[in-house]
């Protein structure tokens, strides 16, 4: 299926949903945010079926941040530069954080500004050993904003993030698997081989646990020690009342893989 500057492919139970306006670096506009939210949609009507979305870019970049043509002539005092983050990129955000499946992020390239947070927004991610990371919010003076600056102290810890933050230098991604900040690099002939790999493990899962684990870990931060022993427990209850847990306890006793049916 082809969005605006956003193209979605089905395999089986995985969705790969990819950026793709190359001339630009896959630089987001608010068409592509658009494209976007059809496409996140077109997954949402089909969640019975989809398990598991890979988030990746069309060519040589992941995605170089927001589209900056025709910003330059704009007058001093006059620009309003956050009202499209209300507007496009935090409605996705939000989306992408409550998505009924996991995320793999296929980081193939340049992860830059909001696409550095598009790319964190992956329950497991995935990176191009030629790939790397840059806040470049301050080479154009303005603040990180897609919620880099939530996510990145509670990854990688307030100094690093700073860092990243105020000098503007890029994170190579055998460094960002260093620091914490990804979990796997790969060579970049093989990285959409992997990212699959790992998505159809994952989809072929417990997926009704797996939702409610990502729940779990998004709402950590915000918690208290108490708050999350009850939210496990609640969330605890959901998993153990699907036939999934029920096929799973099974296949343990008699030594056999499960199959798990999203159940």
């Amino acid at each position: 299926m082809q969005f605006k500057h956003v193209t979605l492919d089905i395999d089986g139970p995985v969705a790969i949903l990819k950026l793709d306006h190359q001339e630009v670096m896959n630089a987001v506009s608010m068409d592509m945010l658009g494209g976007l939210a059809e496409a996140l949609d077109a997954i949402e009507e089909n969640k019975a079926e989809i398990r598991c979305v890979v988030l990746t870019g069309a060519g040589r970049a992941f995605c170089t941040g927001a589209n900056l043509q025709g910003r330059n002539n704009q007058k001093p005092g006059k620009s309003n530069a956050g009202s499209s983050l209300e507007i496009g990129f935090h409605p996705f955000l939000r989306r992408m954080r409550n998505l009924h499946c996991p995320i793999v992020t296929a980081v193939n390239g340049p992860a830059a500004g909001a696409g550095m947070s598009f790319a964190l927004m992956g329950d497991m991610i995935l990176c191009a050993r030629s790939s790397y990371f840059l806040q470049a919010f301050r080479r154009i003076g303005l603040v990180p904003d897609c919620g880099s600056t939530w996510l990145l102290p509670r990854i990688i810890g307030k100094a690093r993030s700073v860092e990243l933050s105020l000098m503007g230098e890029r994170l190579p991604a055998e460094k960002a698997l260093e620091w914490g900040l990804v979990n796997r690099v790969h060579d970049d002939a093989v990285l959409m081989e992997e990212a699959m790999k790992l998505a159809h493990e994952l989809a072929n899962g417990p997926t009704i646990a797996l939702s409610l684990i990502r729940k779990l870990y998004w709402d950590s931060p915000d918690n208290s020690f108490e708050d999350q022993l009850n939210l496990e427990f609640e969330f605890q209850r959901k998993a153990g009342a699907a036939e999934d847990f029920k096929e799973g306890v099974t296949a343990f006793l008699e030594k056999r893989p499960a199959k798990f049916k999203g159940k």
